[in-house]
């Protein structure tokens, strides 16, 4: 048995103590790691940082020296009892890591667990103990890692299995919100902290439907006997971690829905998609699993093409969930979709990087973004989803409507997900042909590991519905079907006759404090390319006006007539610069999509909700 014990040191210097007992040394020289990155979070992040302190104590209390090996591992000779001393500063509000201050503590096991090497098959247990700033404010533990004995407020003794699943049953300790409901007889709770105001009834009924949509898609019964949601409100976040009985997510105060709220807003229905993916992971990721990941130890990268299917099918499915459940009508979910879509036909980058090679570099490409990316890469996430679609819509169409995506993911819950048999790099491409009847190999070879964009105009008339590429209509244009006010900040009689703006750019900009407009990505081969500028660059003028607004620039990019250059001048660093912009009609990479009137009975993909 090896047993951790953790507690709220000091919430003014963010440190949590942890000390590990190590009660019966298995050879001479025992070894100690930390994981360098966070399963579900494919990039390097050497948690060992926010280490500090290190010190291994005898049975008897003498000192025992420590060797630190590298960045992350560190050994020390004993054969009898030992205890090991750290401290851990925890300042990363996120999903990924630990934090920690007067308000609440969170944490991540590969936070703060060091792992005890050739041990780690071991059961490990748990001790989260109250300390001062818990008990002045009175603060409760949530977590999904099983209770042995806990007080009234959480505080106690856990067990977990062994090391792996020990890091993943993150810890939220503070004075949250507690939402209890259960979902086809399996108790869930959804745990908020932060400053917030919340129609809790509403999201709990939501909840349940996501919930309930989605352990009925795989089969009852759950492959948990509870679930944990982990939520932390702040001002603008968003993001969500998958764990085996439990996610922690953090999003928008403006996300959570009010009372009063009548439709659900764009911000809420994000937020329960949110949700909806990562109760998804639950059984593709957590249980569906590729096998590279299974064996790792955390120290370095993994490389497989598999997240394609991993983050792009559950991308797919989280909107897709919403519509099933009821929570959102047809014409609803094709905007979601139509704004999903847009991301992909916004990206040049899709025509040169592939989805596979996207997941296979995901370590550096996708999870270190610099302001290059839109022209070099794409995700694995939006493409993926995609593709996702594209199979789906594919399978139905060859089968006639007798198979769709959903026999191929049942297909790998029955042969891999219940027994948590590792997938090997192409055996999902296999099984998406087996479970379909469909040779899928060509379709593979295009859109996973080709670059070709995939023909939707023709997959979505076999089933009634119209995809549609046109060009935007405002700066802040991310798809869907145009809407009254879609033109609202642009003068209307100076747009195309399609609603569209006469000009482009060719580059994303965003107001500064300082009263200019900076450039924050740049398209390869659009105007602001061939003027010359770059990412960070800084307008402060064009044609000799002052313009620090995004609603000044669409003015005139409304009024102005292309066939005359703009005159730009612009900060890089501190250095004032002039160059001229010829600007260009918009390219076409809006998508809309909508239902016709002459919809194919026969082949169906949604069906109608209240």
């Amino acid at each position: 048995m090896i047993q951790y014990q953790i507690s709220a040191f000091d919430p003014k210097s963010h440190y949590l103590k942890v000390t590990l007992a190590i009660s019966n040394p298995i050879q001479p020289v025992q070894n100690l790691r930390l994981p360098n990155w966070i399963p579900g979070s494919y990039l390097i992040r050497d948690f060992a940082k926010h280490l500090t302190e290190i010190k291994v104590i005898s049975a008897s209390g003498d000192s025992i020296e420590l060797h630190t090996i590298d960045k992350s591992n560190w050994s020390f000779s004993s054969l009898e009892a030992v205890t090991v001393e750290y401290y851990v500063y925890a300042w990363d509000l996120s999903v990924r890591g630990a934090h920690f201050d007067e308000s609440h503590a969170f944490f991540n096991g590969t936070s703060v667990f060091l792992e005890v090497i050739n041990q780690n098959s071991q059961p490990c247990e748990v001790i989260i103990e109250p300390s001062s700033v818990t008990k002045e404010n009175n603060w409760k533990v949530a977590t999904g890692m099983p209770q042995k004995q806990v007080d009234d407020n959480g505080f106690g003794l856990y067990q977990a299995d062994n090391y792996s699943a020990l890091i993943d049953y993150p810890v939220e300790m503070g004075t949250f919100t507690e939402i209890c409901f259960e979902a086809c007889g399996v108790p869930h709770k959804m745990v908020i902290t932060g400053i917030f105001e919340c129609d809790e009834t509403r999201l709990k009924q939501d909840l349940i439907k996501i919930c309930e949509t989605e352990i009925n898609l795989f089969g009852q019964p759950a492959p948990v006997e509870d679930y944990l949601f982990q939520v932390m409100v702040t001002g603008s976040d968003y993001g969500g971690l998958e764990h085996r009985n439990s996610t922690a997510l953090i999003c928008s105060r403006d996300d959570l829905p009010y009372k009063g709220m009548g439709k659900a807003t764009d911000g809420y229905l994000q937020f329960l998609e949110l949700c909806s993916h990562e109760y998804f992971h639950t059984w593709n990721v957590k249980r569906i699993q590729p096998k590279p990941y299974q064996a790792s130890d955390l120290q370095t990268s993994v490389y497989t093409n598999q997240l394609w299917w991993f983050e792009g099918i559950t991308s797919y499915y989280d909107g897709l969930i919403l519509h099933r459940a009821g929570l959102i009508d047809t014409q609803t979910y094709l905007q979601i979709l139509a704004k999903q879509m847009t991301r992909v036909y916004r990206m040049p980058g899709r025509f040169k990087q592939s989805v596979a090679e996207s997941s296979w570099l995901t370590w550096t490409k996708f999870y270190q973004q610099d302001e290059n990316a839109p022209n070099a890469i794409i995700s694995y996430y939006t493409k993926g989803s995609l593709i996702a679609l594209a199979l789906d819509l594919t399978i139905r169409k060859e089968t006639k409507g007798k198979k769709s995506l959903d026999d191929v993911l049942l297909s790998l819950w029955n042969q891999f997900g219940k027994s948590q048999t590792g997938l090997e790099d192409g055996q999902i491409e296999s099984i998406c042909s087996e479970a379909s009847g469909i040779n899928l190999t060509p379709f593979f070879e295009d859109y996973l590991f080709g670059t070709k964009d995939i023909p939707f105009e023709d997959l979505f008339a076999e089933f009634g519905y119209q995809f549609e590429l046109r060009a935007l209509t405002s700066l802040d244009d991310l798809g869907g079907a145009l809407t009254n006010n879609s033109n609202s900040s642009a003068d209307s009689a100076s747009v195309n006759d399609d609603n569209s703006l006469p000009n482009f750019l060719g580059a994303n900009v965003s107001p500064t404090l300082q009263g200019t407009l900076k450039v924050t990505h740049v398209w390869n081969e659009q105007p602001a390319y061939h003027a010359g500028l770059s990412a960070g660059d800084q307008i402060i003028a064009l044609n000799d006006l002052r313009i620090d607004t995004k609603s000044q620039l669409e003015k005139l990019l409304a009024r102005h007539d292309n066939s005359k250059p703009l005159r730009c001048h612009y900060f890089r660093r501190d250095e004032l610069r002039t160059t001229h912009i010829q600007l260009e009609m918009p390219p076409k990479d809006r998508v809309t999509l909508r239902k016709t009137d002459s919809q194919n009975k026969t082949l169906t993909w949604l069906t109608e909700r209240a």
